[in-house]
């Protein structure tokens, strides 16, 4: 059958004779999360053969309308539209009678099925000027898409329901920067994300730093004294625990995931019992009213955040750098750590951060002494940020001279510092606005 002749059965047989193709495709088109936590590969097989949904069916439905046998005036009939599609332009080439109005046919929304990945999910990281991918751990309204936002203004930001899947994102090219905090100044290290820096291979080429600014949740028309709940991040609900308490909030306290995914559960169970703290844009998100703002005990909460990226930057020597590194010994004793301290010392090396993890694969150390008998230590990596870029022949000594006394050394990355300033007057807390306010009177 020529395609010229009949170009519906063409492509009906384009589609039954051809090939299943092999696609990698979200589970859900709906909802936030990044997209490589729901990526499902089908069966692998040959090559896609080339038809669209739409065109498959409004070929069925031509077929369908052109089945019945009738005379003339029933070929005459015009084919049916499908989802608003006008049929194709072959079809249309017999006039339909002045009366006739085409049949609707609405079949399976096309706009709900899920999407394939398609090539351009999987393309190089976007030139100059283009939209960048960032990955962030959470839901919109999150702390960690506002510092997405300020580290690349105007990027296309994706959620991730765990750091892991942010890091993943960035590997497998779906993102193609990702942004993780990784300290806060009230809440110390994020200890999982320093893992996960020593798992993966990514570059860490910026960093960012955030004031947070919390604030009291509830549905709209809810009072405070109605509560009996608050839920939030652990670390945001020990972040505002004495001024829950000044605010005469004696409720019980329960953690979440995270911040916006508190603010986005109670807006979405109706929960008028059940406050959240959030940001003020999960407010705005989410449909939820402001019932304190400012509600953190410190003005000075601040976190920060690391920009990551599959190829480390060109460090430079005409701005601030921070270079961060990771290393680990086998020898016994502390003196190792103080020769690494004085390499940078010995320098003039500012270092802004020092961390120890225990050694995942070898986490206990055994010194045997005929005296004393076995000792048993704790087997550590170190991770040390300092200031000075890897442009510079003072860092390149110093590492140079560590690499000698230590079994595993690793640049984690050079990268500029973050110089921007932040006024921390937004963030002042609600307690002190109280005890401000309450001297006023007197």
């Amino acid at each position: 059958m020529e395609a010229a002749a009949a170009p519906a059965p063409a492509v009906l047989d384009a589609f039954f004779a051809g090939p299943r193709h092999h696609q990698l495709r979200p589970a859900s088109s709906a909802g936030g999360g990044c997209r490589s936590a729901r990526l499902q590969a089908q069966q692998p097989c040959r090559a896609a053969a080339p038809f669209a949904r739409a065109d498959w069916q409004v070929a069925c439905a031509i077929l369908a309308s052109n089945s019945g046998g009738g005379g003339a005036s029933e070929s005459k009939r015009p084919a049916p539209r499908v989802n608003g599609q006008k049929p194709a332009p072959a079809l249309e080439e017999e006039e339909a009678p002045p009366a006739a109005v085409p049949a609707e046919l609405d079949l399976v929304p096309v706009s709900n099925l899920p999407r394939p990945l398609s090539i351009s999910d999987l393309s190089p990281a976007p030139m100059h000027g283009s939209q960048l991918r960032v990955a962030y751990q959470g839901v919109p309204g999150a702390y960690s898409e506002a510092a997405a936002a300020k580290a690349y203004p105007g990027c296309d930001a994706i959620p991730c329901d765990q750091f892991e899947v942010a890091f993943q994102a960035v590997e497998l090219w779906i993102a193609d920067r990702a942004v993780l905090p990784v300290e806060n100044s009230l809440g110390g290290s994020i200890h999982r994300n320093y893992d996960l820096l020593l798992r993966h291979r990514l570059h860490i080429v910026g960093e960012v730093q955030l004031p947070v600014h919390h604030c009291l949740l509830a549905l709209p028309g809810v009072r405070r004294e109605l509560l009996t709940r608050v839920i939030s991040h652990p670390q945001a609900l020990a972040q505002c625990e004495l001024t829950l308490n000044a605010m005469g909030l004696n409720v019980a306290r329960e953690a979440f995931d995270d911040t916006a995914g508190a603010a986005e559960h109670v807006a979405a169970r109706g929960l008028r019992d059940t406050a959240a703290i959030a940001s003020a844009r999960a407010a705005e998100l989410y449909g939820l009213q402001v019932l304190a703002d400012g509600i953190q005990d410190d003005a000075g909460n601040v976190t920060r955040f690391v920009m990551l990226a599959r190829e480390p930057i060109i460090p430079r020597t005409d701005r601030p750098f921070k270079t961060s590194i990771v290393f680990a010994h086998d020898n016994d004793g502390t003196s190792v750590l103080f020769k690494v301290l004085s390499a940078f010392a010995f320098r003039d090396i500012s270092l802004t951060k020092i961390e120890s993890r225990p050694h995942r694969h070898r986490p206990i150390r055994l010194v045997d002494d005929a005296n004393v008998g076995t000792a048993k230590h704790f087997e550590y990596m170190f991770y040390i940020d300092f200031q000075a870029s890897m442009a510079d022949v003072r860092a390149q000594n110093a590492l140079a001279e560590i690499q000698e006394f230590t079994s595993f050394l690793r640049v984690l990355g050079s990268y500029p510092m973050d110089m921007t300033p932040w006024d921390a007057a937004p963030s002042s807390s609600w307690s002190s606005r109280v005890d401000n306010s309450s001297s006023g009177h007197h």
